[in-house]
């Protein structure tokens, strides 16, 4: 039998893992409460933002636990590759512009995780003002600051062959904001 006819078996826990991922990142406390703009980029921050630090988390696993981390990145980019296409983004730019995307997610991920590691809230309050917010004005900043703050605490407590298979706790946001 043809291999392109199975089905890969890691692949619905991958869609477990990234689901769990987008659908805290599309909780409507962030854009009602924490002030997050409710459009594309606003949108796109709020995942980038909850996949480094699930991305982070695998990262300080296992091998499985990493190749997890990496295929819910994967995830991400063919995510970001539809999305695009889905748009009008022409073929040939559409490569280009997934680059783009995951070069801006690597950043994020560093100014993040380095904050959050560091204990630094000033460089966390910063990158969060600089990419979530825009650096607008962002008065429920400092709400979303405890939040990623307790989320990686409540990540670092979670076994991450749970959190690789997609059973993921979160803080509650609407009790942060």
């Amino acid at each position: 039998m043809l291999s392109i006819f199975r089905r890969n078996p890691r692949a619905s826990t991958i869609e477990a893992l990234y689901g769990a991922i987008v659908a805290q990142a599309r909780a409507p406390v962030f854009y009602l409460n924490y002030g997050v703009a409710d459009t594309v980029n606003g949108r796109l921050d709020l995942l980038m933002l909850h996949l480094a630090l699930v991305f982070e988390r695998l990262s300080r696993g296992g091998a499985a636990d990493k190749a997890a981390g990496q295929a819910a990145f994967d995830r991400f980019c063919q995510d970001m590759d539809d999305h695009l296409r889905e748009q009008g983004v022409s073929d040939l730019k559409v490569p280009k512009d997934v680059k783009r995307l995951a070069s801006a997610f690597l950043g994020r991920y560093r100014a993040y995780m380095s904050a959050v590691k560091a204990g630094d809230q000033a460089a966390l309050r910063q990158a969060l003002r600089r990419n979530v917010y825009a650096d607008a004005e962002a008065p429920a900043l400092e709400a979303l600051l405890a939040y990623v703050e307790s989320a990686a605490a409540m990540l670092n407590r979670q076994d991450a062959a749970s959190i690789a298979v997609g059973r993921i706790e979160w803080p509650d946001p609407v009790t942060l904001s």
